[in-house]
């Protein structure tokens, strides 16, 4: 048994090295990391020149407060960019892990440890990470000189001698590879638990008693969930004082949804069994919903990073417009359209920065729906073998995807109106207003329908795009090799 042990790691040693990087989801994970790297070095250099733009300028170029307030705007989009990086790749690695089970249990059943087997997943996700972030850093390079370039053209005072090699654009790419890593290390948590029996079958994921019974889990999420709760509450409070309360509120926006991803396997079921509701009563109906509901991690990882793009993208437009409303209360006279021109534009360019984190999110749903469907052969060889058809497959996994999209995109919008009103409100609630000079106090919260039915419509457009790939893979395997397959 040693000696087989032993030759396991020689075997591997002598092939390619990297061969683990053709296996299917790491090529999407490096598209993650490196839009993510992209995004932050961009918002970096962007930052910088609208600093240099603003120093140039005659009239406003001694403000702090406007460099100040671009910064930190570059800041929390980077991390928010991040935090929707690492989410992704940790359920695409956790994704990846459940369908090496009989794998892993087989390494074990020679005589290899489950922590070694987690820290060769930990070094694979540290690879993807930095190639990501080196990718991301020469895109990022290359975009950032085109748009100075351009920016030198259309602007009159552009500052000279401006340099793209900024000391901060290190910050995002160092922040990408150790999320990566890390996310890897997470999402690889299951392989502590994978036994050598497990060789035997051919388990891929936690069933639904399965995941009930996991209750330390649901205990932290439950915590992260009612602390972040908690601050975003006193974000509102302390938000009717003094605008610092907004900076309480984004933290407690990360704590609490930080938990709802923890928990998605308590929360989501039942908007899935909802949604399932409506999918129809044929029989591919019934199994795409049922299949969402039988295997609630599987299901909760694909809808967790479109509920992250759907929140991000209708809080800001939720705050936007809410801020807008407010401005327009401040005078009884009718306001030219013109007047909101800047803010409309303003308003514009940040939610095209925000929707790079729903691209990210994006990502996510197609590679772990084919990744999915690819672990899944067996069964869906199984449903073949017994009488459904090829287009009855293809409509089934279709369904399953709209059945995950569609309850993420509805919880996207609770959330991303909840956050964006509370976003708002701890911001503006102490500002001051005509024509005394009061307080704005509570701030009515403004829907901008436009934006959120730009959202549900891309969102439709998404599963067609995710389930594309998938739904051919579900069909060109033989049943009798999808049986046979491990």
């Amino acid at each position: 048994m040693t000696a087989v042990a032993t030759a396991v790691p020689a075997t591997r040693a002598a092939g390619p090295r990297l061969a683990w990087l053709r296996d299917r989801g790491m090529g999407a994970s490096i598209l993650v990391a490196a839009l993510s790297a992209a995004f932050g070095v961009i918002l970096v250099e962007v930052t910088a020149y609208i600093a240099a733009v603003l120093q140039a300028d005659p009239f406003i170029g001694d403000s702090g407060t406007l460099a100040f307030v671009v910064g930190l705007l570059s800041v929390l989009l980077t991390a928010v960019a991040i935090y929707v990086a690492a989410i992704v790749t940790a359920n695409t690695f956790a994704t990846i892990i459940a369908g090496r089970t009989r794998q892993i249990a087989l390494l074990r059943l020679i005589g290899a440890s489950a922590r070694s087997q987690r820290a060769e997943v930990g070094r694979q996700g540290l690879v993807v990470g930095v190639i990501g972030a080196l990718l991301g850093l020469l895109t990022a390079l290359v975009l950032a000189a085109v748009g100075v370039h351009i920016g030198a053209q259309l602007i009159d005072g552009d500052p000279s001698g401006f340099s793209l090699a900024q000391p901060f654009i290190a910050l995002p790419v160092i922040g990408v590879a150790l999320t990566t890593w890390a996310a890897a290390w997470a999402g690889s948590r299951r392989v502590l638990t994978v036994t050598p029996l497990q060789a035997l079958g051919g388990s891929v994921d936690r069933a639904h008693d399965e995941v009930a019974g996991r209750r330390s889990r649901h205990v932290g999420a439950w915590v992260l969930f009612i602390s972040g709760a908690v601050l975003l509450a006193g974000g509102v409070v302390i938000g009717l004082v003094s605008p610092v309360g907004v900076a309480v509120a984004f933290f407690g926006g990360i704590l609490s949804f930080t938990g709802l991803a923890l928990g998605a396997v308590i929360f989501m079921p039942p908007v899935l069994r909802l949604v399932g509701r409506l999918l129809g009563s044929s029989a591919t109906a019934r199994l795409a919903a049922e299949n969402a509901l039988r295997y609630p991690e599987r299901s909760s990882r694909m809808a967790i990073g479109v509920v992250m793009g759907v929140t991000l993208v209708t809080m800001f437009a939720v705050a936007l417009e809410s801020a807008k409303g407010l401005m327009m209360r401040q005078t009884t006279d009718d306001i030219p359209p013109e007047f909101f021109a800047p803010f409309d534009a303003f308003a514009a360019i940040m939610m095209v920065l925000v929707a790079v984190s729903a691209v990210i999110a994006a990502v996510g749903l197609v590679n772990l729906l084919t990744i999915g469907v690819v672990q899944r052969r067996r069964e869906l060889g199984l449903l073949r073998s017994i009488g459904l058809s090829n287009a009855q497959v293809r409509r089934m996994v279709l369904l399953e995807a709209t059945h995950i999209t569609v309850a993420a995109t509805l919880t996207g919008l609770v959330l991303g109106i909840t956050y964006g009103w509370i976003a708002a409100q701890s911001l503006l609630g102490a500002v001051p207003t005509l024509p005394d000079f009061a307080p704005a106090g509570l701030v009515v919260p403004q829907v901008p329908w436009v934006p959120v039915a730009i959202i549900v419509v891309a969102t439709a457009m998404l599963t067609l795009v995710a389930a594309a790939t998938p739904t051919r893979l579900a069909t060109r395997i033989a049943p009798v090799e999808a049986l046979a397959a491990d």
